[in-house]
């Protein structure tokens, strides 16, 4: 028999949970999940015809949410998007300001990691089918922001926004989620052992 203890997670847990509880530990959550979604913005490919980037920022956005929750996820999206507003050049390829056509989404996936966050409370990560559809909400919501705003801030009729801000990156985001698919549930799975 062990004498090492498991760490079993209760439901409403997420996985930062698992962590010993303290101040310091939220306040790095916050941060870590910050400049990991800034370093993530860093992997940057321009689209032909767009002024939106493919990028790693909306994977790292929706992995923060869900691995902190909603409370930890918005706040880290938070200081991500002010401090880039700020000036910390950590928006797609080392951009800051709020001016881009691109902000939007930047809001979306602030009001995405709550969301992700909070379906995660709810068991959402804890399985593939059930993280896909975390993440695909998640993308949604992403988009619902971003593609709207990509229309007012570069005067594009729907239809071209659409074109520019949402069909190119269809295929990326379900790479992601299909790697979240399968990072999320494994962590977990890991933790009951």
């Amino acid at each position: 028999m062990s004498t090492a203890t498991a760490t079993v997670a209760r439901p409403g847990e997420v996985l930062a949970d698992l962590l010993p509880a303290s101040r310091v530990r939220d306040i790095a959550l916050v941060v870590g999940g910050a400049v990991l979604t800034g370093l993530a913005a860093q992997l940057s490919v321009p689209v032909p015809g767009s002024p939106v980037p493919v990028t790693g920022q909306t994977f790292a956005a929706l992995l923060v949410g869900t691995s902190l929750g909603a409370g930890r996820g918005f706040l880290s999206l938070a200081l991500y998007a002010l401090a880039g507003v700020a000036g910390v050049p950590w928006f797609a390829g080392g951009g800051s300001g709020a001016a881009a056509p691109s902000f939007g989404y930047i809001i979306g996936m602030l009001l995405a990691s709550a969301a992700v966050g909070a379906l995660a409370r709810r068991g959402a990560d804890r399985s593939v089918l059930r993280t896909a559809g975390a993440m695909l909400l998640g993308e949604a919501i992403i988009y619902a922001v971003g593609v709207p705003y990509l229309m007012l801030a570069t005067g594009m009729s729907l239809s071209a926004a659409l074109a520019a801000g949402l069909t190119p990156f269809l295929i990326g985001d379900a790479l992601k989620a299909a790697l979240a698919m399968g990072l999320l549930p494994t962590a977990w799975r890991l933790v009951r052992k």
